[in-house]
């Protein structure tokens, strides 16, 4: 057997009738929007403006990322309070790219300084910037920088057996470090105003709509791969030992199990995930700045996974878009109440769906059917 096919083998572990209309439904959205966009006439009932492209693009980067949180607390326990911060990392790593594009045809014209760089009388580009200019390096570092940071966070947290509330507050603090950082002039970032500005993207540019459709299209690639690669490893021995490490970790830990490496391992490759959300997420919306690090945006994005129902990959996929799609609309029709609705959602949905809307009626559709239908370990309250 070639490698190619273990590898296809191991995506496609445990992939059942409803993963598979799940997927079809992604890359269905995914071939279908853009098509409505650039091959439908303006004026027909069936075209998807532009605008709606990348709105919708936006919700897929989230999903993508609630997915990753699923992955470290419907399946680990890991309840992570900060992974605003590598959603905007992975962001930030794209913008210096797109920055590093604009050369001569920003405000003031410098071939290698960006705009805000010389309005800020810098004089060279600062080392860390080197190498951007270069897409196969701003890919790598959208994976590695959110990922070396949670190695690193993981390293200290999990072998000293921080758990709980207090890594919870651990995830938070870094996230709120890192948006006073990011805010400084002197950090070389853009200070308040961020990345933004952007013209091209792989030689093509950005606001073209076939550009846009592109950006849509990977979007969905991504979340349909991430949904595939965290339902291989929810399905794996590795998952089950995830499973067991969340519900009772002192007792996996007396088996033998090397529990901070588990975790580890799952933080990581959960924080590397966020940072592919954030790559994607910053070219359709044009512009990354600190308030991305906001601890409030972390909270918010624990609240999709616990609408849509941790422990379930398909649950915060269905939790981002849909309180998205509420905040996109309740901010424009009453923007003085939205913040009380998602409060008011998420006292609801904690009362009367504890298992949030896919999971409860996963198991509504159980008790019609009258016998157990396969589904991933259902998650318990972690500690």
């Amino acid at each position: 057997m070639t490698g190619r096919a273990l590898k296809g083998g191991f995506l496609l572990r445990g992939l059942d009738r409803g993963g598979l209309i799940f997927l079809a439904i992604i890359l269905g959205v995914g071939i279908l929007v853009p098509a409505l966009n650039l091959l439908t006439p303006p004026d027909s009932a069936l075209h998807v403006p532009n605008y709606a492209v990348s709105l919708v693009g936006k919700y897929l980067c989230f999903a993508l990322l609630a997915l990753s949180i699923d992955l470290v607390w419907g399946y680990c326990g890991i309840l992570s309070l900060g992974h605003g911060a590598f959603f905007a990392l992975g962001g930030y790593a794209m913008g210096m790219y797109l920055m590093r594009q604009i050369g001569t045809r920003g405000v003031y014209a410098n071939p290698e300084l960006p705009d805000f760089m010389v309005f800020l009388n810098w004089k060279e580009l600062p080392w860390y910037w080197y190498g951007f200019d270069q897409f196969w390096f701003a890919a790598i570092m959208v994976v590695l920088v959110p990922g070396a940071l949670a190695f690193a966070l993981g390293w200290f947290a999990f072998r000293s057996r921080v758990t709980g509330v207090y890594l919870s507050i651990i995830t938070q603090a870094m996230t709120f470090a890192l948006l006073l950082a990011f805010f400084r002039n002197d950090m070389g970032f853009g200070g308040n105003n961020g990345l933004t500005d952007f013209k091209d993207i792989l030689g093509y540019p950005v606001q073209a709509a076939g550009t846009r459709a592109t950006l849509f299209f990977a979007s969905a690639l991504a979340l349909a791969l991430g949904f595939l690669l965290c339902r291989a490893i929810i399905r794996s021995k590795l998952g089950k030992v995830l499973v067991a490490i969340r519900d009772a970790e002192s007792r996996t830990r007396f088996l033998g199990y090397r529990v901070e490496y588990y975790k580890l391992f799952v933080f990581t490759l959960s924080a590397c995930m966020a940072g592919v959300a954030g790559a994607l997420y910053v070219p359709q919306v044009g512009i990354i700045n600190p308030s991305e690090f906001s601890p409030a945006n972390s909270i918010e994005m624990v609240i999709w996974v616990a609408v849509g129902g941790r422990g379930t990959l398909i649950g915060p996929v269905v939790g981002a878009i849909l309180v998205n799609f509420g905040k996109t609309y309740f901010t424009a029709a009453i923007p003085e109440f939205w913040l009380f609705a998602l409060g008011g959602l998420f006292i609801a949905v904690t009362l009367f769906l504890p298992k949030g809307i896919v999971g409860t009626a996963s198991e509504l559709m159980k008790k019609k059917n009258g016998k157990p239908a396969r589904r991933d370990p259902a998650p318990e309250p972690a500690e």
